[in-house]
């Protein structure tokens, strides 16, 4: 397997064969990821990719939730620190072009929660089975930022543009029901069997003469491609100078506030 020994806190990678399960790891405080495992998730993909061993990986989360977004206590060093949001936003755009482009097929394994950062993850994933007491929900408007990364980016592909637009706008939860109906998960399963069968699915898919199956990925993904390459640059630097907004501190203020209580 490649070197993964600079993995940060919150991050783990498992082997089972020649599938790799990649875990984030926070489950105390729902797999919020902070700002080291955001720069992490921009590179990790193209290392699995050079794992000569590796075939297919699943991307899951300890505990009870799969991803509850970006850390809010960190919000405020992006609003204050010009070079730290400039590197937080080539990252975004890194983690949605590597898992665009990371030949190997990934399976999202949505336990639960998947919230911000996390809707983003699971719905750049190529297939995703969701428990069914989970959901999804992208908060970026309701909290005074601009949906700029994998939202604004894949879900006007996944569902119609005006159902894209209704959620995006309101912040409002997607229901497991409703992902799948919309088409943002593949199966619902009960929450126990979401691992073991995201699990099974991906060594079946081993299984697959890897050039057929990798280039196959790399044809459906240009849909996604020819759509980030218009949309990514302009939503994510909207999205950063939607930090310094009076609005989003404001709204990350009152969130601290009852994070306290």
């Amino acid at each position: 397997m490649t070197n993964m020994n600079d993995l940060p806190a919150g991050l783990r990678i498992e082997c089972d064969g020649p599938v790799r399960l990649v875990w984030l790891d926070r489950p105390d405080q729902l797999n919020a990821a902070t700002s080291e495992m955001q720069a992490a998730l921009a590179w990790i993909w193209d290392r699995l990719a050079a794992d000569p061993e590796a075939r297919a990986i699943v991307l899951t989360g300890a505990g009870r939730a799969f991803c509850a977004g970006g850390n809010i206590r960190d919000f405020l060093a992006t609003q204050q620190d010009f070079y730290l949001r400039r590197r937080q936003f080539r990252e975004s755009r890194a983690i949605v072009n590597s898992m665009m482009e990371c030949p190997l097929p990934i399976i999202a394994a949505v336990n639960g929660a998947a919230v911000g950062l996390g809707a983003s993850l699971a719905t750049l994933c190529d297939i995703v089975l969701m428990s069914d007491e989970a959901f999804m929900q992208d908060p970026h408007v309701s909290v005074g930022l601009v949906a700029g990364d994998g939202g604004a980016v894949v879900w006007p592909l996944l569902m119609s543009l005006l159902q894209a637009k209704e959620f995006l706008f309101t912040g409002d939860r997607i229901s497991a029901q409703t992902a799948l109906q919309l088409g943002l998960a593949n199966r619902l399963l009960p929450q126990e069997q979401v691992l073991p069968e995201a699990v099974k699915l991906a060594h079946r898919l081993a299984k697959q003469p890897p050039q057929a199956l990798q280039d196959t990925k790399r044809a459906l993904n240009l849909h996604l491609r020819r759509a980030a390459l218009g949309i990514l640059e302009f939503a994510t630097a909207a999205e950063s100078e939607s930090f310094l907004s009076a609005e989003h501190r404001e709204r990350v203020a009152t969130l601290l506030e009852k994070q306290g209580k």
